[in-house]
């Protein structure tokens, strides 16, 4: 069983065009969310998936750079662009991420990827996202190839293929769904970067923490928040963008 972990990335976001390769401590944030899933015990692989635009040459760069394996497939169709990786990659277990989250803990990835194979058969999907407990910026979801093929031949509304896994967790009759929830409820936690004001703050987290400690984890993070409780005011205002 080889499990692989698949980011999508690409630079023409809409909210914030480049943001995987805005630089903190003179590094590109993907390069640090790599190096972090790098550490992650469970996943057999990483591989970067980004489209076929000339745009993203700058990632395929940094991943050659990296040595880290890439995708090319399409923009829009997200869904394709995984299903294209995993059959590259022959991947039996997909863990998909997203490349706006570069404190990703891998520690906690390792945990959702553990409970997925703790009770193979019985769940078709786990995730950290279900029910929210942790903050956001740890989203992981782990399910099997089976149900990636099942759902790129299957799912046809644009959100669906735009945003790979909706197919699955709305039809929970057909899928066995599971959710891991975190010890203590830090979902108004918001450590993702989708905006100038995201930006910032992960600035801040990464240049606090990474010169001492390059392997810090969740529970660095939030004894940093509790130095400094005013950071949580700096995107607190932003919106996530929600699937239609």
């Amino acid at each position: 069983m080889k499990t692989v972990i698949i980011v999508q990335a690409r630079m023409t976001s809409t909210r914030l065009p480049g943001k995987v390769l805005k630089p903190v401590l003179g590094k590109p944030l993907l390069s640090y969310q790599i190096e972090r899933l790098r550490n992650v015990k469970l996943a057999d692989e990483l591989v970067i998936a980004t489209t076929t635009n000339e745009t993203d040459q700058p990632l395929i760069d940094l991943c050659t750079s990296l040595n880290v394996p890439y995708f090319r497939g399409s923009e829009d169709d997200v869904l394709a662009r995984y299903y294209g990786a995993a059959m590259a990659y022959r991947a039996d277990t997909v863990v998909r991420l997203t490349s706006d989250c570069p404190v990703i803990d891998p520690g906690v990835v390792d945990k959702i990827i553990n409970y997925y194979n703790v009770h193979l058969p019985l769940y078709n999907y786990v995730s950290n996202t279900l029910k929210r407990s942790f903050p956001r910026g740890m989203d992981t979801e782990v399910f099997s190839v089976n149900v990636l093929k099942e759902i790129f031949f299957e799912a046809t509304a644009p959100a669906d293929r735009e945003h790979v896994t909706p197919f699955i967790y709305k039809n929970p009759g057909r899928y066995k769904l599971a959710n891991v929830l975190c010890e203590y409820d830090e979902s108004r936690h918001r450590w993702t970067v989708d905006t100038m004001e995201d930006y910032e703050l992960i600035k801040r987290i990464i240049e606090a923490l990474y010169p001492q400690n390059p392997n810090y984890i969740l529970d660095d993070i939030l004894k940093l928040f509790e130095k400094n409780p005013d950071w949580f005011l700096i995107n607190s205002l932003v919106e996530q963008k929600h699937i239609l």
